[in-house]
């Protein structure tokens, strides 16, 4: 296949694999790099977030998030054990030098800027405070640690930071009413994010059925073809081809190319990266997800609807288009439609798992890997683009290209929508845990090559290969989960670790069998095609 042809279904892989970025913690960022600054007695903290819930007029009312200083006492991490305290606004506002205001235990609020962190919190403990709010000049929270010539550091109470959106909501609260009360606490995440384990699910269950999808089309394309040579027919099509329509075989040079258009449109992204261009991947992503679901209900409908499946009629610039699908397409296009109006609702996560699962499903219908050399090329060099782009961009841009677009920084979204994504339900901090399409996608490709080389080889599920590389996807995507949680939450590229366990275990395995030179180059076994010219008798026979 020429690279030519290859281009628009590269290109818009690509930007599946540019948008695909590992689970990661979004809500904990701020606690991440806890190593980067240094630790010194009474400037050891970990940095965690921390929950400021508030009372006015002793009626529970909106609840913030802030971040702990790396001085300072430890904030409790259950809600009971945390005390209902008056919070009053600092006098002078940046508690540089003592309040004038009187304070009795009480949660005093102050500016940032005019002095360090450190001396307002012993300004403020100085004064009797009970704990500090310091209210950052930017939407952003910031860590607050100690000067480095700092020796003196006897701090014994709390000190948190707020964004500035909040800050400005609290001196709304105390100049309004007459009592406002807060209670500051830091719940641990649970051990086991329920949400990991259902995108593990999601993830190998979306190859699973894609997998069989694929390889029962070849399959029912192969014994077509074996038909007619049984019978001896006149004319031999090309059934594998012919059967299997609109499907796209990569070969090496359009693998290559792949990653390096995804390079660039990922470098594209990270510097274009505001609201307009969120909407514009919205649109892109509802585009694909009606195309992926349309594809994936035609196909499964057209078992009971033959007739209306195989029935077509002709539209302008459509062409010919089956009546089943024509049936079809307009739910699919409410479908989109309706995602895209409520996707930031708590519900809009199932939208878009269903349209981003029917548009990975479709995608490794069309797009195809022949043999085991294109798969080791296409996800070697999309090791190492992960590797780049999350690792090394820090080095060359001051923070990760690929986390920044994963996490649609400067956009004012959640996070972009080509991703699988389900909310942690268990955690505290609500959230929700995410996995990439190109995760998914990309491996998923040579685990689809092992099922359609064990069906046309005519291989079981204990001797083929298709059952050891879905474990070893399930098992480095496990692993990937794992080093998320032991890492605190460092946003971790997953093809790192399932690359080389997918790769490696049908390398591994197919050198073992001897069966690694066919999978390598032809990426089928062999198959009877005999000749064939009609006789004058007007009987076939081979030549």
């Amino acid at each position: 296949m020429a690279v030519e042809k290859f281009l628009p279904v590269a290109a818009f892989l690509a930007v599946i694999l540019l948008l695909r970025h590992a689970p990661s913690v979004i809500a904990g960022d701020i606690v991440h790099d806890d190593d980067s600054t240094p630790k010194k007695p009474g400037c050891e903290n970990q940095f965690v977030l921390v929950k400021v819930q508030t009372w006015v007029n002793d009626k529970e009312d909106d609840e913030f998030v802030g971040v702990g200083a790396r001085f300072g006492t430890t904030i409790v991490s259950k809600e009971k054990n945390a005390k209902h305290t008056r919070l009053i606004l600092s006098d002078p506002r940046d508690c540089c030098n003592p309040p004038k205001n009187k304070i009795a235990g009480d949660v005093i609020m102050v500016d940032r800027g005019n002095c360090t962190f450190t001396k307002k919190a012993k300004t403020a403990q100085t004064a009797n405070a009970s704990a500090i709010l310091i209210i950052n000049n930017q939407k952003e929270l910031y860590k607050m640690v100690c000067e480095p010539d700092e020796t003196d550091l006897n701090i014994h109470i709390p000190a948190v930071m707020l964004p500035r959106d909040a800050g400005a909501r609290l001196k709304e609260m105390l100049t309004s009413a007459s009592s406002v009360s807060v209670q500051l606490y830091s719940p641990r995440r649970p051990a086991v994010d329920v949400a990991e384990v259902f995108l593990w699910l999601l993830a190998v269950l979306t190859i699973l059925c894609a997998s069989y999808w694929s390889a029962w089309r070849v399959r029912e394309a192969a014994d077509e073809h074996n038909k007619l040579l049984k019978d001896a027919s006149d004319e031999v099509p090309d059934t594998i081809n012919t059967g299997v329509s609109r499907v796209v075989n990569m070969n090496m040079k359009a693998a290559i190319l792949f990653v390096v258009l995804a390079s660039c449109f990922l470098f594209m992204i990270y510097k274009l990266m505001s609201p307009w261009f969120i909407d514009i991947l919205v649109v892109l992503f509802c585009i694909g997800g009606v195309e992926g679901l349309q594809t994936c209900l035609v196909a499964l409908l057209s078992r009971w609807f033959k007739h209306a499946a195989k029935t077509y009629i002709k539209i302008p610039f459509f062409g010919a288009i089956s009546y089943l699908t024509l049936a079809v397409s307009p739910f699919c296009i409410t479908f989109a439609v309706l995602w895209a109006v409520y996707r930031t609702h708590s519900f809009g996560w199932i939208g878009q798992d269903i349209l981003g699962i029917a548009l990975i499903i479709t995608v490794l219908q069309i797009v195809h890997v022949p043999n085991l050399k294109v798969g080791t090329v296409l996800l070697s060099c999309a090791f190492i683009y992960d590797l780049f782009w999350v690792f090394v961009s820090a080095k060359f841009f001051q923070q990760s290209v690929m986390i920044v677009v994963a996490r649609a920084d400067g956009s004012g979204e959640d996070g972009i929508p080509m991703l699988l994504k389900f909310p942690r339900i268990f955690d505290p901090w609500g959230g929700y845990s995410i996995i990439g399409f190109g995760d998914i996608l990309l491996p998923g490709m040579l685990v689809a090559f092992s099922l359609r080389y064990d069906w046309l080889a005519n291989k079981n599920i204990r001797n083929g290969y298709f059952l050891w590389a879905i474990f070893a996807y399930g098992f480095g995507l496990l692993v990937t989960y794992v080093a998320l949680n032991l890492m605190d939450g460092h946003g971790q590229p997953a093809l790192l670790y399932i690359v080389p366990f997918t790769l490696g275990t049908l390398l591994t395995l197919g050198r073992k069998r001897g069966d690694l030179q066919v999978l390598w180059t032809r990426g089928e076994p062999e198959r009877p095609c005999p000749h064939i010219r009609l006789q004058h008798s007007g009987e076939v026979s081979p030549e």
